[in-house]
């Protein structure tokens, strides 16, 4: 369930604002239940625990990204839960991956990142497909976010767009299959073999 609220989500003992009425302080106070709550333009976006080939790919896509950053020194890969707040957009958006450029240091005990972090990678499930693909992607190009990744295990296909120098709207970098190796603009050099990404497909 993924954009919807209703009271059997959250507990009735709690008075909760109207969508399009939703705080980072209203968040502070939903319960920790094992969901993925996020705030976009003030609407409280809900997602229930991912699916075997969700996280499957998260991790994959997670490990090579972080043995990449990790060997050129370039910065930070973390997974989800960590909160990115974009200021005046959403606050917080929770994505499966994030990259932190090494100029964004963040310290030890950072509880969030507040910015935006130089590139966002989210995994495609049924339930997060449109709001993946419509809501965070407006609002990931609208806070400046230089590249984001969508995965999609289904098709077994990595989706990327990339800010062009100067531009505020995404502009398709590639749509990589199976059988191809995704190249990033961010990070000069990455090749990752996509089928390497997901689960095997059995025959």
């Amino acid at each position: 369930m993924i954009g919807q609220v209703t009271p059997a989500i959250l507990p009735s003992t709690e008075s909760w604002p109207n969508q399009g009425d939703w705080t980072y302080d209203d968040y502070l106070r939903l319960p920790d239940d094992g969901r993925r709550y996020e705030i976009i333009k003030g609407v409280l976006y809900v997602t229930n625990a991912p699916a075997y080939d969700h996280q499957y790919a998260v991790s994959q896509i997670f490990f090579a990204l972080m043995q990449f950053v990790k060997a050129n020194v370039l910065g930070t890969v973390l997974p989800a839960p960590f909160e990115i707040h974009l200021p005046g957009i959403a606050r917080p958006v929770l994505p499966d991956i994030v990259f932190i450029g090494a100029a964004q240091s963040l310290p030890d005990n950072a509880r969030f990142f507040e910015g935006a972090p130089d590139l966002i990678v989210e995994v495609l499930s049924l339930s997060t497909f449109r709001v993946d693909q419509s809501v965070k992607l407006d609002a990931y190009e609208q806070a400046g976010v230089p590249e984001y990744w969508l995965a999609d295990p289904k098709t077994q296909t990595v989706t990327i767009y990339a800010l062009p120098a100067g531009g505020h709207e995404y502009v398709l970098h590639g749509r990589f299959g199976p059988d191809e190796t995704l190249t990033s603009p961010r990070l000069a050099g990455l090749e990752l073999l996509v089928a390497s990404l997901f689960l095997p497909i059995v025959s």
